[in-house]
């Protein structure tokens, strides 16, 4: 076997046809056989097939893959556009045509920018994303405040504006629906401090019962405003308004109550004082109660307590009050002159408040309600009552004339006689006045009784039946004295010794009732006695006391029946 020598080609200059000459002078130096040389030639060309196979089949493989990835590149620039929505943003690759890599290499930078598109993209999509998934969390109550929430899963096939668009603008709903109840929150947690306010009761304690969030320390981003929290913050509203308004109910009964009694017992202004922050409300509406504490139950237990005591009270000053009313009441009726049988009704009364069959209350306010009826009948009598007083003065006056005119020594100079003769003359006009003044009260009188429906009671006698039994009277002595001036003047002789000159001119002396409030009337024939100092009320008492009983009968205070059902107390005809 032949070596190489320095003449050998070098590495660099080596071909495939140096090499077979290289092989041929080996072989020749060898002295290989022709047929060994063909099977070497034969296996050298084999394998120079199966390398050119090998680099055919990768060169194809390369060919596929970047056929493959143009493909992919083209799909993909397809399925970006159309999730980002946006073709006529991005400037699509112009050439189609080329070598692979060329085209490759011109789709490229496309991809590129909206690969870069879509990831800032899915960053606002998972911004917006991410917020009304919080958002609705807090909403539905699943989400506690402050917690943040996981990435959302984001669309990756439409991620085009408009579907962002329509993401914010659900964003946007929801903050403003966050942001209402939001103040819908704060509303209620006003409404349930104010009313624990007036309510006197402890509003931290009472609203963290609703979500520890609602403490006023805590700001308002972090308060909860689920839809479980809303509700019971209604509920707790709804039942502090409740409360408050039973409790101004309650409260307004007790003030009632407290009035009541202190009215029945006359309370001193001095002591009601202390209870003003009770009876202010007493005709106040729930919005209107707005004071702190002005609702508080220690401040209801507090007016509780008070009525109880007055309750215990009023029994033992009932009777007192009772009798200082029946009293006025009769003043009244004095002074209106009607007769009215007081001890009779002190004794119902008295009877009536020891059974217990009417509340003192009740009873308090019958004779008020008898009171006043009485000051109204008080005031129609006024008129004719003056006129009445009026009446008798005259009549007081003309009795006390007639002695003065039967007087011999009525012209001496003894003393005062001077004033006596002033009284005579100021008397005579007086007098004269008598019969029109008479006719007036008549005339009054019956028309007062027309519109009433009654007699015109003068301490138990009939007004008119004195006025008829005055005029009487007056016409009897008129007419005696006209008879008397008949004799003298003819010189007739004295009838009898009763009608003596020296004597008062007739028994029948017209003499007026008395200011003393009795009344007048003869026993039998009514007529009045010249020497009677108490004038027709002194004549008139024995027939007042047989009429004593029908007009106290008309007159029944405070018993049982006008109390309970509410009778006139005062009488038809007083």
């Amino acid at each position: 076997m032949a070596v190489i020598g320095t003449d050998n080609p070098s590495y660099g200059d080596i071909t495939c046809g140096s090499l077979l000459q290289q092989l041929q002078r080996v072989w020749d130096e060898v002295g290989e056989s022709d047929e060994d040389r063909d099977k070497i030639l034969l296996q050298l060309d084999q394998e120079c097939l199966d390398v050119y196979k090998r680099k055919v089949d990768m060169a194809t493989q390369s060919r596929d893959l970047l056929i493959q990835a143009l493909d992919d590149s083209k799909i993909e620039l397809a399925r970006l556009l159309s999730a980002l929505g946006e073709k006529t943003i991005v400037r699509t690759p112009e050439k189609s045509s080329g070598t692979i890599k060329e085209q490759l290499a011109a789709i490229a930078p496309t991809l590129n920018q909206l690969n870069e598109q879509k990831e800032e993209r899915v960053k606002e999509f998972v911004d917006v994303q991410s917020q009304i998934e919080k958002i609705c969390g807090e909403i539905a109550g699943t989400l506690e405040v402050g917690d943040e929430v996981g990435p959302p899963e984001v669309n990756e096939d439409d991620l085009s504006l408009e579907k962002l668009e329509d993401f914010r603008a659900q964003l946007q709903e929801l903050q403003k629906e966050k942001s209402n109840r939001q103040q819908k929150v704060l509303d209620y947690v006003s409404m349930v401090h104010d009313l624990c306010t007036v309510l006197g009761m402890d509003f931290f304690s009472t609203i963290t019962e609703v979500h520890l969030s609602l403490d006023d320390s805590i700001d308002v981003d972090c308060k909860s405003i689920s839809d479980d929290t809303l509700s019971k913050l209604d509920k707790t509203v709804a039942s502090l308004k409740e409360d408050k308004k039973t409790r101004l109910h309650k409260l307004q009964e007790l003030a009632m109550q407290l009035s009541d009694l202190w009215n029945l017992m006359e309370t001193p202004k001095e002591e009601r004082r202390f209870f003003d922050h009770v009876t202010c409300h007493i005709s106040a509406t729930v919005d209107e109660v707005t004071t702190d504490g002005a609702l508080a139950l220690d401040l209801i237990e507090q007016a509780e307590v008070e009525v109880e005591r007055l309750d215990q009270l009023k029994s033992s000053k009932m009777k007192e009050i009772a009798l200082k009313k029946q009293k006025e009441l009769e003043e009244i009726y004095a002074s209106a002159h009607v007769v009215i049988d007081t001890k009779t009704a002190r004794e119902k009364l008295m009877a009536l408040i020891e059974s217990g069959n009417i509340e003192p209350s009740e009873l308090i306010a019958d004779m008020d309600n008898q009171i006043l009826k009485a000051k109204e009948e008080s005031l129609s009598r006024k008129d004719i009552l003056d006129k009445v007083e009026r009446w008798m003065s005259a009549c007081d006056e003309e009795s006390w004339l007639e002695d003065y005119n039967q007087d011999e020594n009525r012209y001496s100079s003894s003393r005062g006689a001077h004033l006596n003769l002033k009284r005579a003359e100021k008397a005579r006009i007086l007098v004269n006045k008598i019969p029109a003044l008479v006719d007036t009260l008549v005339a009054k009188t019956r028309t007062w009784e027309e519109d009433r429906g009654s007699s015109f009671m003068y301490d138990g006698v009939p007004l008119l039946a004195m006025l008829d039994e005055y005029l009487m009277l007056r016409h009897e002595r008129e007419e005696e004295k006209r008879r008397l001036r008949d004799q003298k003047k003819f010189g007739g002789e004295l009838v009898s010794n009763d009608h003596s000159p020296n004597k008062p001119l007739s028994s029948k002396k017209v003499v007026g009732p008395k200011s003393n409030g009795t009344a007048s009337a003869g026993p039998a024939n009514r007529r009045l006695s010249v020497n009677g100092t108490n004038g027709v009320r002194s004549a008139a008492k024995e027939r007042r006391e047989s009429l004593k009983s029908s007009a106290s009968n008309n007159v029944t205070i405070a018993d049982a029946a006008s109390c309970v059902s509410g009778t006139e107390p005062v009488p038809n005809s007083p």
